[in-house]
């Protein structure tokens, strides 16, 4: 699974991402209660790098893990392969990825930070 950045400064081209903070916080979500058993909106005390870690640390049955591997895959035989279902989620990351302003990331970025910040 990509390795979350935990200052954020390499640029998006040398690192490929394959999930959202934002976009896919659901996901993040029900990842971390279905490998860790930890609800995360009721983990006031979690610190950013505590966060990081176990975001990083997500394995690929988890529910993040799982679009994160449909996302990231390069084989072309194996996107051949996938079910419809499959490809939508394949095509539809892509199709945010080309589309991606960096303002916007860079907002979004801002949002995930002050959101952890309120929480210490």
């Amino acid at each position: 699974m990509k390795r979350l950045r935990n200052d954020f400064t390499a640029p998006p081209e040398s690192q490929p991402e394959f999930y959202d903070l934002v976009d896919d916080w659901s996901l993040i979500e029900a990842s971390f209660a279905s490998q860790y058993g930890i609800r995360i909106r009721q983990e006031p005390d979690m610190s950013w790098g505590e966060f990081s870690a176990l975001l990083s640390g997500l394995l690929p049955e988890t529910p993040l893990g799982q679009i994160v591997s449909i996302r990231s895959e390069t084989d072309s035989k194996i996107i051949e392969k996938f079910t419809s279902g499959q490809k939508k989620i394949y095509e539809d990351w892509q199709k945010f990825l080309f589309a991606k302003y960096p303002e916007l990331y860079d907002k979004k970025l801002s949002q995930i930070e002050n959101f952890f910040l309120a929480l210490r």
